[in-house]
């Protein structure tokens, strides 16, 4: 069908009251707003003040008061540890409630907070949904970081109790969650007044008598004498979370999200962006731990009457590199959402697909890709094999939600691969210079969103106003700044490059990184790579190159290295002054799958380095540095 995105576009543009207030119309509001915006609340305008809502109540209750209750809510799939369980919405409905419940027994009232410590499993969820429940505001940290991480969120967010579980499971090793939390809570000025533990049967956490409580145990008793959590009625602009990210500084970030503006972009997003239907199965492929989880392992199905999954397991070895599509053929999943490093792995592992074929993907309409820039030819291979639509899409923690992407449910829009395709309505985005000057079509610059920001995205950093404006809204006057560099085409695409951080300056000539790994990626042999500036005294920065090739490749790592090197000049040329090339085992990246980048430029300058928080294996720091050591770097 013809897309309908332009029409839509222009809509919101003429009249964004008007749009988001329709939208709004989805949510079930307590309250109505007396405003659908108001540019004189908050630090740049806040929506929907004066209404009254409950976030649990629009996920849950809703769907069961109206005849949803039998449907499945939850899917819970681990192959790590074989499990498998299906809740419907009268069952997530019990669970929250009953949680909700023992949360109030422990003293947890509205505005209170609530962290949430867990692995990928259903209680987590219901973690979240508890808390929304009550009014109280959770932090979910990612599980299993370590002591000082957690200590810092601990003390930033003042938690009243804290919910966790006793361990988490990776392919190969059982990870004690209880030891890590008595450590950071000893470090930590701010003590909580409880913990409620999930005993899993891998590991059983020790309980400190007084503080520490069973969660099964407390949560059975709830719903044997009949206690059960009522929803509480807050304000659309009260905080429903706060999630940290990472900082400049080292102090994380604290981003808060609303519950009105949240929900009403959220469900907006479902039908219109990710063309699902009520009822259908819908897959998020990443962690509760991040905003995707949050937004649509957790909230956005739920919101819109979904089927959601939450999978404890990797893309590939749990146990091979056919697991997305048996997930995808078990449960008859209609679109997946994950990042794109997780079809790198896949790819690398298996390059012709074999595994695809062994599984019914009937069902699978769509793939969208976020998280790490998409390079063109991991998209090429996703459509050649999967057959289906793959589309890939831009957003940041801080917004919650597409900042650009290709609304499958308006109508498709031509794909143009390494472009996220066009600014989602509420999204005016500017491409500018260090001046704050606009930029011509096609050229690099800072990618800025023009003020005020739409519904869902952030009001503020959690007690930090000024920080708040220091890291986002001073720099570029009337604009949010994104921290990511790219470009608009003629016809409004908008590319990705890089971090505004790895536009880098050879000689005077500023070059994106991000194109760079575009040429690499083409290389047949190479299954992902990253590209990243390194200091150098006559150009003032060079490009450097990590290769990691794919399963099967025989040759000689330095005849790739040197073909690589052979296509960046002809590609780009030889302005970009690509002439260091690295064939190594592995990436380092965080858990999310992001390649850490920063971090391995600061090993090659000889720089000092704090070992990043969220990084996936520690060991991959040592085998770059002995890498670039080889090629005596640094010097």
């Amino acid at each position: 069908m013809a897309s309908r995105y332009r029409e839509v576009y222009e809509s919101w543009l003429k009249d964004p009251e008007g749009f988001w207030g329709e939208a709004a119309k989805s949510i079930d509001w307590v309250k109505p707003a007396d405003k659908v915006f108001d540019a004189d609340a908050g630090i740049y305008g806040r929506w929907f003040v004066g209404a009254e809502c409950n976030t649990c109540y629009n996920c849950i209750d809703r769907h069961v008061e109206r005849g949803r209750g039998d449907q499945l809510a939850l899917i819970y799939d681990s192959p790590i540890t074989g499990a498998q369980q299906k809740f419907t919405y009268s069952q997530v409905l019990d669970e929250v409630s009953a949680l909700g419940a023992v949360l109030q027994d422990l003293g947890v009232e509205k505005d209170d907070r609530v962290i949430v410590y867990m692995p990928m499993i259903p209680q987590a969820a219901f973690a979240m949904l508890a808390c929304a429940r009550i009014g109280a505001i959770h932090s979910v940290v990612f599980g299993g970081f370590a002591p000082n991480e957690l200590a810092i969120r601990i003390d930033d967010a003042e938690p009243k109790v804290i919910l966790t579980a006793s361990c988490g499971i990776e392919p190969g090793r059982v990870i004690e969650y209880k030891p890590l939390l008595d450590e950071a809570i000893e470090h930590s000025s701010s003590k909580p007044s409880a913990c409620v533990i999930f005993q899993r049967e891998q590991a059983t956490a020790s309980m400190i008598e007084g503080r520490d409580h069973d969660w099964a145990e407390t949560v059975a008793q709830a719903k044997a004498d009949g206690r059960r959590a009522e929803c509480v009625t807050v304000a659309a602009t009260d905080p429903l979370y706060i999630l940290h990210t990472s900082g400049t500084t080292g102090q994380p970030k604290g981003v808060v999200r609303d519950n009105g503006g949240h929900m009403v972009a959220l469900y907006w997003s479902m039908k219109n962006i990710y063309d699902v239907d009520p009822g259908e199965v819908y897959w998020a492929a990443s962690d509760v731990g991040w905003v995707v989880g949050h937004s649509y392992i957790v909230y956005a199905p739920l919101l819109h009457g979904n089927t959601s999954i939450m999978f404890e397991g990797k893309p590939v070895g749990t146990p091979d590199a056919g697991v997305f599509w048996r997930v995808i053929s078990e449960h008859k999943v209609a679109a997946m959402f994950t990042a794109p490093t997780a079809f790198r792995a896949i790819k690398r592992v298996d390059p012709d697909a074999e595994f695809i074929g062994k599984y019914d993907l009937s069902n699978f309409r769509i793939l969208f890709l976020a998280g790490e820039r998409a390079d063109p030819d991991t998209i090429q291979w996703a459509e050649d094999n999967l057959k289906v639509p793959v589309i890939d899409h831009w957003w940041q923690t801080e917004t919650g939600w597409t900042i650009a992407g290709n609304p499958m449910g308006l109508g498709a829009l031509p794909v143009k691969h390494g472009s996220s395709t066009v600014p989602m309505p509420g999204y005016e985005i500017h491409i500018l210079d260090e001046a704050n000057n606009q930029v011509e079509a096609g050229k690099i610059g800072a990618i800025s969103i023009k003020l005020p920001l739409p519904p869902s995205c952030l009001p503020t950093l959690w007690d930090a106003d000024e920080r708040f404006k220091e890291s986002y809204l001073d720099e570029y006057p009337g604009y949010y700044k994104t921290a990511d560099a790219g470009y608009l085409d003629e016809d409004g695409y908008v590319y990705i490059m890089a971090r505004t951080d790895d536009i880098i300056n050879v000689a005077g000539h500023r070059l994106s990184t991000g194109g760079m790994e575009e040429v690499v990626a083409a290389h047949p042999d190479v299954a992902e790579c990253a590209v990243i500036g390194i200091a150098d005294q006559l150009k003032g920065q060079i490009p450097a190159g990590f290769l990691v090739l794919n399963a099967g490749v025989n040759r000689d790592p330095e005849d790739i290295e040197k073909e690589v090197i052979t296509l960046v000049r002809e590609k780009i040329g030889p302005v970009a002054a690509f002439k260091l090339v690295l064939a190594v085992q592995r990436l380092p990246k965080t858990r999310s799958g992001k390649i850490l980048r920063g971090t391995m430029r600061c090993i090659a300058d000889g720089e000092d380095y704090k070992m990043p928080a969220t990084i996936d294996d520690p060991v991959i720091l040592t085998e770059i540095t002995d890498a670039l050591k080889g090629r005596g770097i640094p010097a």
